[in-house]
């Protein structure tokens, strides 16, 4: 009887440290796909705070949880089923799939880019600006919540992918956790980053105006340093899209066979890093990327026009 006992409890405690590595292995992996996310992070975080620009104070915090509320319902209840799937179903339409993502992102930084070198006239088809009744707030909050939501559907399925395919050599049980893990971390960690953010200029005045005086040239510092932040913020989202979704596209080929110009990236990553450093090494690995994101995006944006062109011919 003590002997089946033993052997009982040396099973639980084999049991136990194989969970306990599993649960070490999920969190690794789950650390792992959330730095390959980062990049489509970045933008999430960089896209966000202008869903509430305009909006009352004190609105704006409830109107980021309501937007979080639903990229966690845009992760988990819709997407998380589908990535499942293609797992276990399709695994080879991983990479085309996540390199049409990248095309995507590619596409996004480019219009930024052109917006901001080529800049239009918003005041409509004639020049000028039509006159519009005020909507309803209720509508308004409503509607920027809407929009948000399905933009961080975009996001969302591209940092599910991206998380998908570093875990694919996974069991399906260990797939489903860490992107449960990835989701609820990226969620969190991008939205609570914006509503930082977007109330780090009521901080500031709020210290300038009814803070101690040591604190007061801290607050009048936030106030004219948040514009800045958000321009900075902005950048850094747009050469974001452009470097991962060059890279996806990059490694996408190479996945395929095709090894140009992966071959030459790595090789110029390789000897950068040898001559100046690993972060040197990084930027030209970024930097090269981002070129090949901006002609990708440039070329997915003149076919859309020659495509709208045509159609139109047609009608």
């Amino acid at each position: 009887m003590s002997v089946g006992l033993i052997a009982l409890l040396d099973d639980i405690a084999a049991l136990a440290k194989l969970a306990a590595a599993s649960i070490d292995d999920v969190g690794a992996a789950a650390a792992k796909a959330s730095a390959k996310a980062a990049g489509v992070v970045i933008d999430d975080a960089a896209v966000t705070p202008r869903y509430v620009t305009g909006l009352r104070p004190e609105r704006e915090l409830p109107i980021i949880g309501r937007i979080a509320l639903g990229s966690i319902r845009n992760k988990l209840v819709f997407l998380l089923p589908a990535a499942l799937l293609l797992s276990a179903l399709a695994p080879w339409a991983l990479t085309p799939l996540l390199m049409m993502g990248g095309a995507y992102l590619c596409y996004e930084g480019a219009e930024k880019l052109l917006a901001k070198w080529l800049p239009h006239d918003d005041h409509g088809e004639h020049g000028a600006a039509t006159d519009t009744p005020p909507a309803d707030p209720a509508h308004i909050e409503k509607s920027t919540i809407s929009g948000a939501v399905r933009t961080d559907l975009i996001l969302s399925a591209e940092i599910m992918a991206i998380a998908l395919a570093s875990v694919a050599d996974t069991p399906i049980w260990e797939q489903a956790v860490i992107l449960v893990v990835v989701s609820l971390l990226i969620t969190a960690g991008v939205y609570g980053v914006v509503a930082l953010i977007v109330k780090m200029d009521d901080i500031g005045l709020h210290l300038y105006e009814e803070g101690r005086p040591a604190l007061q040239p801290l607050g009048k510092a936030l106030v004219h340093a948040m514009p800045k932040v958000l321009a900075a913020l902005a950048a850094i989202g747009t050469a974001a899209m452009l470097w991962v979704g060059g890279g996806i596209i990059v490694h996408g080929l190479e996945t395929l066979g095709v090894h140009f110009p992966g071959h030459q990236i790595g090789w110029a990553t390789e000897e950068v890093g040898k001559m100046a450093g690993a972060i040197a090494g990084w930027l030209v690995n970024a930097s090269l990327s981002a070129a090949i994101g901006v002609f990708i995006g440039i070329a997915v944006i003149a076919a859309s026009h020659i495509y709208g062109t045509i159609s139109r011919k047609r009608n």
